[in-house]
């Protein structure tokens, strides 16, 4: 692909909106994949590059996080390995299996999320965690784990699906959005290599929106650290029903051309 001036502001801007929102709350590959695939990418290309672009901005946000107290490291890294293993896993599946699989379940699962933050009015206002027991550790491991995968496999909306997570047990949702952007650095990590070894990333675009996603990734952990759980939670709202809007458009589309 030509490198133009053109096509390098395109993706330094769209890096930094992508990377700001999704270190917040996730769901910053709804921008970042899209502008991908604008400047001409083939969509395997699209997503691997994505991939290496967004590794670097989960890896910013969540050292902000940590730096700022928000992380509970004694359990997300023993998670970490076992995301980054489930996610290349995803990654090696997807190659396999058409993602498109999987759109119809997505959609129901962003649309009982969002009915259910809007509706519940106090949640995630407050942490409540406390100590897991055996039955709900292994349930929230599970659910991380899978959730790791499904980055690997397909990937839209695994920041707001691990921040809705922590969120039922417990966090709050600036403790969530942090611990969560720190399990999906892992799950980012995971599936790079993967498109890395089947050689589906294209380096040069990849480390230009890197270098803007870095940036981004720090404005939005500053903002959502500093504008508090409400301001989180808003745009958790916001960037869900993004997510639903997009996926049943994306699947509209697909049955269409069938």
């Amino acid at each position: 692909m030509e490198i133009t001036l053109n096509v390098i502001l395109i993706i330094i801007a769209f890096g930094f909106l992508a990377a700001f929102i999704d270190a917040v709350v996730g769901g910053g590959g709804l921008i970042s994949i899209p502008a991908l695939l604008a400047i001409g990418m083939p969509p395997s290309l699209a997503l691997g590059t994505n991939k290496l672009a967004s590794s670097f901005g989960s890896l910013t946000s969540a050292i902000k996080f940590i730096r700022s107290g928000k992380v509970d490291l004694n359990i997300v890294l023993k998670l970490f390995p076992f995301v980054f293993i489930f996610a290349a896993g995803g990654a090696s599946l997807a190659t396999l299996l058409p993602a498109q699989v999987l759109k119809p379940l997505v959609i129901i699962i962003l649309t009982l999320v969002l009915i259910y933050t809007i509706f519940k009015k106090d949640w995630g206002n407050v942490r409540t965690f406390s100590k897991l027991t055996i039955g709900k550790a292994i349930m929230f491991t599970s659910l991380l784990l899978l959730i790791g995968f499904y980055d690997g496999f397909l990937g839209g909306g695994t920041g707001s699906f691990m921040l809705f997570v922590l969120l039922m047990f417990g966090f709050d949702f600036l403790s969530a959005a942090g611990n969560a952007k720190v399990l999906n650095f892992a799950s980012n990590l995971g599936a790079l290599v993967l498109f890395i070894i089947l050689g589906q990333v294209d380096f040069v675009y990849g480390l230009i929106m890197a270098a803007s996603m870095v940036i981004g990734s720090f404005v939005g952990a500053q903002f959502a650290i500093s504008k508090g759980v409400g301001y989180v939670k808003i745009l958790f709202i916001i960037v869900t029903a993004l997510l639903i809007l997009k996926n049943t458009y994306d699947y509209i589309i697909q049955l269409l051309q069938h």
